[in-house]
């Protein structure tokens, strides 16, 4: 564990916290533990197990994940899809993880991060795009969307040198 450094203010950081708070409850030491989320532990992704930094953050990343089903709870099936209900919980997370490999000096986003989020949306937020999804344009109106504007520029560059070639100065 870190040695406790004293802040300016006296208090250790948030980062420090955590890692203690995950320490002191054991959840670092998941031996006799099935691997994942608990109850979700067949569509949970896996736990890192490379070296200790990556099981440490693996340990914060799933206390993370556990906070995160936490708040979700007090969402309805309604509320799923609107973003004005879940951009706390679903920002929070992701800040969580963040934060947590920001006082790991752990790289961000990593893999472990990426697929906890993929998870949030695979459990709460996979029907949301049905309904609201912005599909892309035809083909064909695609390409004169694409090739109007690259036709139209040497008909301006021919106009603007024909319209020069007059000869007369201009004031």
């Amino acid at each position: 564990m870190a040695p406790c450094v004293p802040t300016g203010s006296g208090r250790l950081s948030r980062g420090l916290l955590l890692l203690w708070a995950l320490l002191g409850r054991g959840l670092c030491h998941t031996a006799g533990k099935a691997e994942g989320f608990g109850q979700e532990a067949r569509t949970s992704p896996p736990m890192a197990k490379d070296n200790s930094t990556e099981e440490v953050y693996g340990a914060m990343a799933e206390r993370c994940w556990e906070v995160f089903v936490d708040l979700m709870r007090n969402v309805t099936a309604p509320q799923l899809c609107d973003w004005k209900v879940i951009s706390r919980p679903y920002s929070w997370l992701q800040a969580c993880l963040e934060d947590s490999a920001e006082h790991l000096y752990y790289s961000y986003p990593n893999a472990l991060a990426e697929r906890f989020i993929f998870q949030s949306h695979h459990r709460y937020f996979h029907n949301c795009s049905v309904g609201n999804q912005v599909f892309d344009p035809p083909e064909d109106v695609l390409l004169a969307m694409v090739f109007a504007p690259i036709c139209l520029i040497p008909f301006l560059v021919t106009v603007v040198i024909w319209r020069s070639k007059d000869g007369k100065a201009q004031p």
